[in-house]
């Protein structure tokens, strides 16, 4: 008895068959119709589709970071049956499937969702209304859907009554993951491990559909907290928002042209480290101001009084009261990191 691996035309991948010894053109044909089929010696295959699983289908829109590091997490950590995307440019679609972020990558909306029970916008915010609208004449009852936008109330206002209309489910998400990088190349498929995922509720968010969205995001590693939607945006306008705002306004007026030519070569590791968020996308960031505006200028405002303060007390010209300004900040900021390192 030998091993023969075969790779027929029509199949992605060779698939480990037995072929019992004998005539080479029986061998050849038995191994090529065997191959067409999971195996006991398709290890990968068969654990992946006897796991217990969360889902049978789960549905990603939009294939950047953060979409592609979900395909790649859900099927490392068997998450959902098959695992479908959903792109807009012909040319994602090769790239997808080689990058392995999923098991079917196609530009029809009507494919992509039909029978999922989770589908998972990873857009840009502005767009997530009008996909959400595309694909709801799709969608089996009780689907759920979801999202990783970073800011909640203008969608979860939106989209709660239009799904709830449609015999479906929106939970709004906010995973607290990603960085500066851009598109499903940069995906991860750590991304999420040891982050907070952020849930938003309403009363007449539906209790199964919540559990499903809490077990989807700690099953991708992050721990899931809930809050409402208005909470959430008040609390990220601070420590989301605001940070990249000042990192954008750094790097403006620092590298500002006029300036000496020698200014920019001054710039060295705290100046690279404190403006790392300029380096992302406008048009997310564009779209996140927008849907934030309210509860951005508030945070913008807390922060000038804080500048004041500090701008106040260089005027006064007390070593004394400088120092223990700066005391508290290191202090703050130290117990954050212990806290967050504890966790």
């Amino acid at each position: 008895m030998i091993f023969v691996t075969v790779r027929p035309p029509s199949l992605a991948r060779p698939n480990w068959v037995w072929c019992v010894a004998g005539h080479p053109a029986p061998r050849q044909c038995d191994a090529v119709f065997l191959a067409r089929f999971p195996t006991l010696l398709d290890s990968q295959r068969l654990r992946r589709f006897n796991a217990r699983v969360l889902l049978d289908k789960l549905t990603i829109i939009g294939v950047g970071l953060l979409g592609g590091s979900i395909g790649l997490a859900a099927r490392a950590h068997g998450l959902a049956k098959s695992v479908s995307a959903l792109v807009r440019r012909p040319e994602s679609v090769a790239e997808c499937q080689a990058l392995g972020v999923a098991d079917e990558v196609t530009l029809d909306s009507a494919e992509a969702v039909a029978d999922a029970d989770l589908v998972v916008l990873c857009t840009p915010i502005s767009g997530m209304t009008g996909l959400a609208k595309r694909i709801l004449p799709h969608l089996k009852p009780g689907a759920i859907i979801t999202d990783v936008g970073s800011t909640k109330q203008q969608l979860v206002a939106k989209l709660t009554p239009l799904c709830t209309g449609a015999d479906t489910h929106f939970v709004g998400s906010h995973p607290m993951a990603g960085n500066d990088q851009t598109g499903p190349a940069a995906a991860r498929v750590d991304l999420f491990d040891g982050t907070v995922c952020v849930v938003t509720l309403t009363d007449d968010t539906h209790p199964e559909a919540i559990k499903t969205v809490n077990q989807f995001w700690a099953g991708l590693g992050s721990q899931p907290i809930e809050m409402t939607s208005g909470l959430h945006d008040r609390l990220v306008a601070r420590c989301s928002h605001l940070p990249h705002l000042l990192a954008s306004a750094l790097a403006r007026r620092v590298l500002d042209p006029p300036h000496d030519e020698q200014q920019s070569q001054l710039c060295a590791t705290g100046f690279r480290d404190m403006t790392r968020l300029a380096a992302g996308s406008p048009v997310m960031w564009r779209d996140i101001v927008g849907s934030n505006r309210d509860d951005i200028l508030s945070a913008i405002d807390e922060f000038a009084d804080e500048l004041g303060e500090l701008r106040g007390l260089i005027a006064g010209d007390s070593p004394e009261a400088i120092e223990a300004w700066l005391q508290q900040a290191k202090a703050a900021r130290d117990n954050w990191n212990k806290s967050a390192d504890a966790d």
